[in-house]
């Protein structure tokens, strides 16, 4: 009989890392739904200055329980030695899995990628083509991490004796894994060209052959549907095992632009009959008690209005803050920026990143075909490959700090707390900053807004959506404060009504910090909830 093993996203927000397995007669099937980044786990450990050690290969993430111990599922060249796995062979969940068929990915968050960085170089991935260009724009315009090693892999040696690392670096061409796209029935010339690009121009690439929309993931049956998210290229999974079909919600939501895709989902996914539904929680609050606040679904176009208002009674400088691959929201302050005469300004990676999706869907906006988008030149020590080039091409399109000093009310910057060191620079006083992403969830998040209010405080600047006090809710602010920003998730009572139409026999809730909560609002039904902890098992017949 099937079962799925919970490895990651159980009890907690983030770290998908869901193993299916379904016994056959002559060969037993093997998947993962995504393979995220824990980093709740990670930061206990781990912070911005104390990192696990890449010359240390899978050494730090086994031992602090950052990966699960599965010997054989890993890539060989990160096992310094043999005593790496015998540290682990006592370890509760340890066990040996020599390959897996493919890891079936939701979309491009880290928590749901990052760590597909140790796997095997020729495991496959399964994801939507604008998941797998949305992971190699950001590889390729971060610095060298082996945490990030998500759609190629910089292949490690031994250290010789004597070295203070027990791996380096080898001096061998990166190598590419073998990415299955589910939704284009072709890439263009431009785009393959970029797929198969090398980031550095010393450093060889060696490209995997890749497929487009395969309808079998070994020897199960798959469905990929795109939903509705706060990064472009989500989707959902479905898959047919000897028991039912098994249902992977990912992440979703339907109060954005793409939500007719989540309720053509809902729809077919009802259709199946699912035998097992694995459903994301994450704004099920942390006890049962839920405020109206946190009911509410703010639109993108409550964001849209709301902000407006507040940019129009601006005359000096703005800037947005929103997440870095939220293009939705990046969409709604270019419509501002429209409205009010102004430029928007994006950050040389922001830019990078828009023209790469731009090659697999043409109608994501960039600097090259919106009139109204600038890109920031900041203060650089070093400028990397990937951005040579796109200053190369953008031209007039850059705008430097003394032109945004010269004239602050014609531009939104899109800046974050990592960006404010090039008020510096800018060096204007007053203005307005509008933060419109989530709240902080930890204890780090709140000291990162207290440095930002520190920063803001500076220069002058109103801040408007950005919380004051540690722990407080976004939806505590004062009301022309509130509305700033739409969640990527839907809300508790929408999540329940999901399950209900969908309507399987058991589902397993993961992305949430309270699975009790399926239990209580669910016993009117005749779905069982299975609650699991982490390497928790179900198997189902």
């Amino acid at each position: 009989m099937p079962t799925i093993t919970l490895y990651g996203g159980a009890g907690m927000i983030g770290g998908n890392k869901i193993l299916l397995e379904d016994p056959q007669a002559d060969r037993d099937s093997r998947l993962f739904f995504d393979f995220g980044t824990t980093f709740k786990t990670r930061d206990l450990y781990f912070e911005e200055y104390l990192n696990p050690r890449p010359g240390a290969g899978l050494l730090d993430m086994l031992e602090m329980d950052l990966l699960p111990p599965l010997e054989g599922l890993y890539r060989p060249d990160l096992v310094s030695s043999g005593e790496v796995w015998e540290r682990c062979r006592g370890r509760p969940g340890y066990r040996e899995i020599d390959s897996v068929d493919g890891v079936l990915v939701s979309h491009a968050h880290v928590d749901h990628t990052g760590y597909i960085s140790f796997l095997k170089e020729e495991t496959p991935i399964y994801a939507s083509a604008l998941t797998a260009f949305i992971a190699k724009a950001m590889q390729d315009s971060s610095m060298a991490d082996f945490e990030k090693e998500v759609c190629y892999l910089n292949p490690r040696a031994p250290a010789a004796e004597g070295e203070s690392a027990y791996l380096r670096t080898a001096r061998e061409s990166y190598r590419q894994r073998p990415f299955r796209f589910m939704d284009v029935p072709a890439l263009g010339t431009k785009a393959k060209e970029y797929w198969e690009s090398s980031p550095r121009k010393r450093k060889e690439i060696v490209t995997a052959p890749f497929e487009i929309a395969p309808d079998r993931v070994g020897r199960l049956p798959v469905r990929y549907f795109p939903v509705d998210h706060s990064v472009y290229g989500a989707g959902a999974w479905a898959v047919e095992t000897s028991a039912g079909w098994v249902v992977y919600s990912g992440d979703l939501r339907w109060h954005g632009s793409a939500a007719e895709d989540t309720k053509r989902f809902i729809h077919e996914a009802a259709l199946l009959k699912p035998r097992l539904l694995l459903c994301e929680g994450t704004r099920i609050p942390k006890d049962y008690e839920v405020s109206e606040a946190e009911l509410e679904n703010h639109t993108e176009r409550d964001v849209f209005d709301r902000a407006l208002r507040l940019v129009r009674a601006e005359r000096g400088l703005v800037i947005a803050d929103f997440g870095p691959r939220n293009i939705e929201r990046l969409e709604t302050f270019l419509g501002i920026a429209r409205e009010t005469r102004r430029k928007l300004v994006i950050l040389a990676k922001d830019a990078f990143l828009l023209e790469m999706m731009g090659l697999v869907s043409p109608s994501v906006p960039g600097p090259s075909n919106s009139d109204d988008m600038l890109i920031y030149k900041d203060l650089r020590y070093r400028v990397e490959p990937w951005e040579e080039g796109l200053r190369e091409q953008s031209g007039s399109r850059l705008l430097s700090a003394r032109q945004v000093r010269d004239s602050p009310g014609d531009y939104i910057l899109c800046f974050s707390f990592w960006d404010a060191k090039n008020l510096i620079d800018i060096n204007v006083q007053g203005g307005l900053y509008v933060y419109s992403s989530s709240e902080a969830y930890t204890e780090e998040q709140e000291m990162d807004f207290e440095r930002l209010r520190n920063w803001l405080g500076h220069f002058g600047m109103r801040s408007v959506g950005l919380p004051y006090a540690k722990r407080q809710s976004i939806s505590a602010l004062p009301e022309d404060e509130q509305g700033l920003h739409a969640s990527g998730h839907a809300n508790a009572n929408d999540i329940m009504d999901f399950v209900r139409e969908i309507n399987p026999r058991t589902v397993v809730p993961i992305h949430t910090e309270n699975p009790g909560y399926f239990l209580e609002h669910l016993k009117d039904t005749d779905v069982e909830v299975a609650i699991r902890d982490y390497g928790g098992s179900l198997t189902f017949g």
